[in-house]
């Protein structure tokens, strides 16, 4: 009874009852993993001496960077530069271990972070590379022979090392997301972080430099201090480009957040010739405050996440979406004439009021909201113009009953052009 008190106090049992249990599964089978291994294993020198150099880099790149911190959630970093090598060159058990050390090192002179969330973090990353090395030890004699290491298999074991690095990736990709995908936010895009282009030139990245280490160090272990330079410059250039994405984004959302909306929108307007088109829109979830009055403010947020991504789907790629404040987003529609940004906002406001946010053990959340749209004349295209002819079209929006979109237009829409519930829930002001 004793025992069991603190027990059922782990945060771990928080979770959803199959994910703490994916959780646990998991990291048991790290720890069974590491048991069996070290009781088969010999202890040999050189190997010591090795895996020794291997933490000796991990834990250089953990201090080395350390100011830059460590952002909550699915992060990028660069320690497969140093676990691949170590899975290619040393046994299984090796490939098992590097993870922990480094994993306290992070904990103690980093962030700490939920005891669960580490230890996960550690079992999926020393899963990853045990599965490189045993993929790798299973399949060098066929490939190289007894020669692995010489010149004339040179090509061959770069390659297969190279696919093992592939091995390991999706090994840690497939554990890694499930919870991370079940504990983000509605609407949070997974996909552009793990295969959108900037991910894949990273992750193309550490896999080149990750082979080039291993194939150096099976030569001399000395290529691995000569590497650690190159490992901190790419470490550090990964955390300050999170740091720069985090710097211009809104946290709960994924969207522009408002200064960064307005920087950007600001060049646009002032980049755009006086004959081209372009709208600016200011959007606002509908009676949010009783959302968060009847649900709680952590289904408000769950709201505002749905909203986001449900609005970043119905956007064209040129369009430029940022959380204005509360409850507003802020839309600019470059190349878009007062037709198209009607066509445009409705879609949105339709979208909108078809979502359905899901609550555990309650009815799902639907809400809607009003648009005002502003239509610059060629002399009125400041930005703050802008915004303040949509905040006064959002104004009557909401005055005019809610669920609706109002467009300010220096010209009228085309009479062909305008939708029938143009003619029901909007107006043309001006």
């Amino acid at each position: 009874m004793g025992l069991r008190s603190p027990l059922q106090g782990w945060p771990v049992w928080q979770l959803p009852r199959w994910l703490a249990a994916y959780v646990t599964a998991v990291i048991a089978a790290y720890t069974a993993a590491a048991a069996g291994a070290l009781a088969s294993t010999p202890a040999r020198p050189g190997d010591l001496r090795l895996c020794a150099v291997f933490l000796g880099c991990g834990a250089a790149s953990v201090e080395l960077t350390r100011r830059a911190g460590e952002r909550e959630g699915l992060t990028r970093d660069v320690y497969i530069i140093w676990d691949l090598p170590a899975a290619v060159l040393l046994p299984p058990l090796y490939a098992l271990l590097i993870p922990l050390p480094r994993a306290v090192l992070t904990e103690w002179r980093i962030r700490r972070t939920l005891l669960h969330r580490r230890a996960y973090s550690t079992a999926a990353h020393g899963l990853s590379n045990a599965a490189a090395s045993v993929v790798f030890k299973s399949a060098v004699p066929a490939l190289c022979g007894s020669g692995a290491g010489s010149v004339g298999h040179a090509p061959a074991w770069i390659m297969l090392a190279a696919g093992c690095g592939l091995v390991s990736m999706a090994v840690q990709a497939c554990l890694i997301l499930p919870p991370v995908k079940a504990t983000a936010a509605p609407g949070t895009r997974l996909r552009s972080l793990v295969l959108g282009r900037e991910a894949a030139c990273n992750q193309v990245t550490e896999l080149c430099l990750a082979v080039l280490t291993a194939f150096a160090a099976a030569h001399s272990a000395l290529a691995l201090v000569v590497a650690l330079p190159l490992v901190i410059v790419l470490q550090r250039s990964l955390r300050h480009a999170s740091l720069a994405a985090a710097a211009r984004t809104d946290a709960k959302t994924g969207l522009l957040n408002a200064g960064a909306w307005q920087r950007e929108a600001a060049v646009e307007v002032t980049r755009a010739r006086a004959q081209t088109p372009l709208a600016v829109a200011i959007a606002d979830i509908d009676h949010f405050k009783a959302v968060n009055d009847t649900h709680g403010h952590l289904a408000g947020d769950a709201v505002l996440a749905a909203v986001s991504a449900a609005m970043a789907d119905l956007l064209r790629d040129c369009d430029l979406c940022g959380r204005f404040g509360g409850e507003e987003f802020a839309l600019l529609l470059p190349r878009t004439t007062a037709a198209q940004a009607l066509e445009i906002t409705e879609r949105i406001r339709q979208g909108i009021s078809q979502l359905a946010i899901p609550r555990d053990g309650t009815a799902a959340i639907q809400v809607t909201i009003s648009i005002g749209v502003a239509v610059p004349s060629q002399a009125s295209r400041t930005l703050d113009d802008l915004l303040a002819a949509a905040d006064h079209a959002l104004y009557q929006a909401k005055r005019s009953g809610r669920d609706r979109v109002v467009i300010y237009a220096d010209t009228r829409v085309p009479q062909a052009s305008r939708p029938l519930a143009l003619e029901r829930t909007n107006a043309l002001l001006g």
